[in-house]
């Protein structure tokens, strides 16, 4: 055993990992779970970037449009959308359809849709 410095921060350290146990080996017992977050990290470093950019938003509104646009970017990303083309399908095809009538179209135009037309897929 080691004796620690109550209060000290190593002692604090040891608390909350202690007290963080079941999520921190959670990977022991779900193998779909990765050891690292790194692709995580990566994930959520161009909303890291664009924070800086959002202080300088005219409006709590402009900010909140620009967070909108980076998560819709990232998700089609992470989905192997083609960006443009899907940015170009969503901002033609969306105007015309009424969703506050019929709220479930909209999950047709998700980045996970197997409707998405196929010129927006990247065939890689």
């Amino acid at each position: 055993t080691v004796n620690v410095l109550q209060g000290s921060k190593l002692a604090e350290a040891i608390t909350y990992s202690v007290n963080q146990k079941a999520s921190l080996s959670a990977f022991l017992e779900d193998g779909r779970i990765e050891l690292s977050n790194n692709r995580a990290e990566n994930k959520i470093r161009p909303f890291v970037i664009g924070r800086k950019g959002w202080l300088f938003s005219d409006t709590t509104k402009g900010a909140k449009a620009s967070a909108i646009v980076y998560s819709i970017v990232e998700t089609a990303k992470a989905n192997k959308i083609n960006v443009y083309m899907f940015l170009f399908y969503i901002f033609s095809k969306l105007p015309g359809i009424d969703f506050k009538a019929n709220p479930s179209l909209l999950e047709d135009f998700m980045p996970w849709s197997q409707k998405l037309p196929d010129y927006c897929r990247n065939n890689q």
